[in-house]
């Protein structure tokens, strides 16, 4: 390793590596996330991408490829609802509005906020 070149192809053969682990991976994800193979097939799978890992990468690639992309937008799809509804779950007081515009009643009472404030809280609560 004495040269600028032989630097550079030991990066690039470095690269190639790493990516394809990246793609095995993903590959062995997407086999184990989908639902609709059976156990055995996934073995077959699993068992040729140990025995002829690039060859078999690629089938899978083309043969399931749309499939994976699919599996993929589901699976983000439904980690966002659960987020979103996570959210609104413990954002959401679940109270009614007569009780918060009565928070705010008493917050005016106690001077921490003027009648413009109060006002302003009243039209979104009710909003």
């Amino acid at each position: 390793m004495d040269t600028f070149w032989d630097w550079f192809w030991l990066m690039v053969w470095w690269f190639f590596f790493i990516a394809y682990l990246m793609l095995l991976f993903h590959i062995l994800t997407d086999l184990f996330r989908d639902k609709q193979l059976s156990g055995w097939w996934k073995a077959v799978w699993v068992v040729g991408l140990i025995v002829f890992p690039f060859l078999v990468a690629l089938i899978y690639l083309v043969a399931r490829g749309g499939g994976m992309a699919e599996r993929y937008a589901d699976d983000s799809r439904m980690a966002r609802e659960a987020t979103d509804d996570y959210i609104r779950a413990t954002a959401g007081t679940g109270r009614s509005p007569t009780a918060e515009i009565a928070d705010a009643k008493a917050l005016l009472d106690g001077g921490a906020i003027d009648e413009a404030e109060f006002a302003r809280l009243k039209a979104t609560i009710l909003a």
